[in-house]
């Protein structure tokens, strides 16, 4: 008895997960509207496990289409109102949840969540954070390897990062790897909307020959102006979610993010059934595509080898 009313202390949903006739009282942290696929995903995941909403759960519509700015304070807001769980778009979502709370659980996706400092391990989280890392590290450097592989005889090439997401130790791994194999990177650093089209230009002016933008939601949410600009100015690029590439980038290798968010669905479940993310292992993608536009290529001129061709999950015609 004594355990278990430590255990209520510490995580108040280990009791209320199991009372019946429970409403549980939900938020979203991010940048994205409520009608974006991956927030769509979540909800049609908990409702194939049976919770559906306004029948056992409401949701806070506060944090939703929320500037990064805006975080902290509607996070801050949301501990108020006693939330039962936040789920987190990226990592500055979820280094603002966790400086408002470190008893309400917090599930999110995000590039790297050890080398963000959000859990110490992923087998071992520890706290209130659970979710979805995704191998940012590993999948840059694939994703660089690619773009060398359908431009072989660029020696320049572009990164657009953001520092909100991205660690400084991660730009120079990929500066050195590319140096390795002869190509020149050039990293330029976005951390708002507004900044995407002129880095973009600048990159193209310098003469850049191709570019590459490191995971974000930065990038994710202005998607559409980044592709139709890349176009634009004829530069060939990679994306990091296959859904940027099926929308009209050039190239794209990664996670579906509707995928890994019906992930972090499932690790909702199971915190509001009563386990604690402490106990929950923070999890990986465990499926990757490689997808080409070829109708992009031909709009820039690019003519995507063979051989990567009969590598790809998924080709547009």
């Amino acid at each position: 008895m004594a355990l278990l009313g430590s255990a209520s202390t510490i995580w108040p949903l280990a009791v209320r997960g199991q009372q019946p006739n429970r409403k549980y009282h939900l938020a979203f942290l991010s940048a994205f509207p409520r009608e974006a696929p991956q927030n769509m995903a979540v909800l049609d995941e908990l409702r194939q496990y049976g919770l559906v909403e306004g029948q056992h759960f409401i949701i806070d519509e506060r944090g939703f289409s929320t500037g990064y700015e805006k975080f902290s304070e509607i996070a801050t807001d949301l501990v108020k109102s006693q939330v039962d769980a936040i789920l987190c778009s990226g990592e500055i979502a979820l280094r603002a949840a966790q400086q408002a709370t470190r008893t309400i659980p917090i599930l999110g996706v995000a590039d790297d969540m050890v080398a963000a400092g959000l859990v110490p391990s992923l087998a071992r989280p520890g706290g209130n954070v659970t979710g979805i890392s995704i191998l940012a590290s590993e999948l840059d450097g694939k994703r660089q390897q690619i773009l060398m592989e359908v431009l072989p005889n660029a020696h320049r090439m572009a990164a657009l990062a953001d520092p909100n997401s991205t660690q400084s130790d991660r730009l120079q791994t990929l500066k050195r790897a590319a140096g390795s194999s002869g190509v020149e990177l050039s990293i330029h650093m976005v951390d708002a909307a507004e900044q995407i089209v002129p880095k973009i230009e600048e990159a193209k002016s310098s003469g850049f020959e191709a570019i590459k933008f490191l995971s974000t939601p930065l990038f994710n949410s202005n998607r559409h102006l980044i592709i139709d600009h890349v176009i634009a100015v004829r530069l060939p690029s990679i994306h990091h979610l296959p859904e940027i590439a099926e929308d009209g980038g050039l190239v794209a290798f990664g996670a579906r993010i509707t995928v890994m968010y019906r992930q972090m669905a499932r690790l909702l479940v199971k915190v509001l059934h009563g386990t604690a993310p402490a106990d929950l292992p923070v999890e990986q993608p465990a499926v990757f595509e490689l997808v080409f536009n070829l109708k992009t290529a031909a709009a820039i001129g690019v003519t995507v080898p063979s051989s990567l061709l009969l590598r790809a999950d998924k080709i547009i015609e």
